[in-house]
């Protein structure tokens, strides 16, 4: 967790307490009255296409370097989430994608994390290892390194990503918790009858 030991508005000492009619310690600047929220950090990211092609990034920064993952990394202040994941495919692997759909928002509590996994397009297939990545690679469906995979979200985006591809008519949203994966909710299930995926 984060602690403010100092007031960003005045530079003051803060003080860890629950503050008038909150139900949460927080940092709290007796001198201005600022108080000081921390709130999750948002991950972007897609599971990016090339024909039968996916491509993967073996990541050169802990945490689990060296193991598999698909671009994805903490959205930036000025940027929507499609334009975050776009990014974040530049950045580890230099490859253009277009995304597409949403297709999964996992709730990390743990972590303190909410993440964002579009499906995208990469659209050349020239891709290079950035500086993140200690490599970069497209697989087959089958070629996939399951037992090299770097998170549990990767596996379970992966997997809901087989789903939609043998079943294209199903919902392309799957919200859930990893560590909890017989508990995740259908987007589908959940909307009402003539609803529309957003």
């Amino acid at each position: 967790m984060v602690v403010a030991v100092h007031c960003r508005s005045c530079g003051a000492c803060t003080v860890r307490e629950v503050p008038k009619d909150d139900d949460r310690e927080r940092d709290v600047c007796h001198a201005c009255g600022e108080i000081h929220y921390v709130n999750p950090k948002i991950v972007v990211g897609s599971v990016v296409h090339y024909g039968d092609r996916l491509l993967l990034c073996r990541r050169s920064i802990e945490p689990r370097t060296g193991f598999w993952t698909i671009p994805a990394g903490y959205m930036e202040n000025g940027e929507t989430a499609p334009e975050g994941a776009v990014r974040e495919a530049w950045e580890e692997a230099r490859a253009r994608i277009e995304t597409d759909a949403l297709i999964a928002v996992y709730s990390i509590a743990r972590l303190d994390q909410v993440q964002l996994l579009y499906r995208a397009t990469l659209l050349d297939a020239h891709v290079e290892a950035g500086p993140e990545s200690l490599e970069v690679a497209l697989f087959e469906w089958d070629g996939i390194p399951w037992d090299e995979l770097a998170f549990p979200t990767v596996r379970w985006v992966l997997e809901r990503s087989i789903e939609i591809r043998a079943d294209p008519g199903k919902a392309v949203i799957t919200v859930g918790n990893p560590a909890h994966f017989a508990c995740r909710e259908r987007f589908s299930e959940a909307r009402p009858e003539g609803g529309r995926e957003r």
